[in-house]
């Protein structure tokens, strides 16, 4: 399994993307258009949702990540109750409504295992890693100075 570098690495991400380009199409066409506060107000919870997973995942400690990953999963249930108005006044038909809220629950389930995946994790954040001192640094240098003199390969090569 490859470690997680960046929030663009998650899917719960990259699904929120897919979501919020889903969302633009769909609220360009003239009904959304015409609808003004409606238009906004679902445009502006999809960003939301990509948004608050790429604000957390770049927050120091793990009660904010879990935080703001609260907040996209409730931002995601506002996108689909938004496109079960867009539905049910006719601004989208069943087939656009039936892609979105899949979306919607696909990010939602995501979202939500990767909140239990990091509450279930050790790790606190990068804020509670402790900084090596000037000293240790000096100590591995040396160490790594002597392995490489003495025994002719630097640290973790085997000699086969």
């Amino acid at each position: 399994m490859a470690t997680i570098q960046k929030f663009e690495d998650l899917i719960c991400w990259q699904r929120a993307r897919e979501l919020t380009k889903f969302v633009y199409e769909i609220s360009r066409f003239r009904n959304f258009e015409m609808d003004r506060g409606l238009q906004d107000q679902i445009r502006r919870a999809s960003v939301s949702v990509m948004s608050n997973i790429a604000e957390g995942f770049d927050r120091a400690t793990k009660f904010e990540l879990i935080n703001y990953f609260y907040i996209a999963k409730g931002s995601c249930g506002e996108v689909r109750s938004q496109l079960y108005i867009a539905q049910d006044v006719g601004y989208i038909d069943i087939s656009k409504f039936r892609y979105g809220i899949g979306l919607c629950d696909e990010c939602s389930r995501l979202i939500q295992s990767f909140i239990y995946k990091v509450k279930s994790g050790g790790k606190e954040g990068i804020q509670f890693k402790r900084e090596k001192t000037k000293r240790q640094i000096e100590n591995e240098k040396f160490l790594e100075d002597i392995r490489v003199k003495y025994l002719k390969k630097p640290e973790g090569k085997s000699g086969k």
